[in-house]
């Protein structure tokens, strides 16, 4: 297997609201810890699913990025690293194609990275 890729920190990976998928272990860990902050942001967005993608109950708008996502001029930055959820945690450089270090397998199975499209 190879080297892990190391984060570019470009935050495309929490372009999507992962506090989303937060679950009951986080909830939990954030009460034991008092992290009111997150619990109530969390809980005043009113997120419900809409078929295919999140939404709020209240403004019918769909979350763009984790509500706890920064940038600090020049990368993305989470407010909340030391107590990020489960999902974050869990989340490594290059295993989806939400990173732009994301492998694929070309012909014969070589590994190359995948190519960015432009807009």
């Amino acid at each position: 297997m190879g080297n892990p890729s190391s984060c570019l920190r470009c935050g495309k990976c929490c372009f999507v609201d992962l506090t989303a998928y937060a679950q009951k272990e986080d909830f939990d860990r954030w009460r034991v810890e008092n992290r009111h902050d997150i619990l109530d942001m969390i809980e005043h967005r009113h997120l419900i699913w809409a078929g295919d993608r999140m939404v709020s109950s209240e403004t019918g708008d769909n979350p763009r990025e984790c509500p706890f996502l920064y940038n600090s001029g020049d990368s993305w930055l989470c407010s909340i690293y030391e107590t990020r959820p489960l999902i974050c945690r869990e989340y490594h450089p290059g295993s989806s194609e939400l990173c732009p270090q994301w492998k694929v397998k070309g012909k014969g199975g070589k590994i190359i990275l995948r190519k960015s499209k432009k807009s």
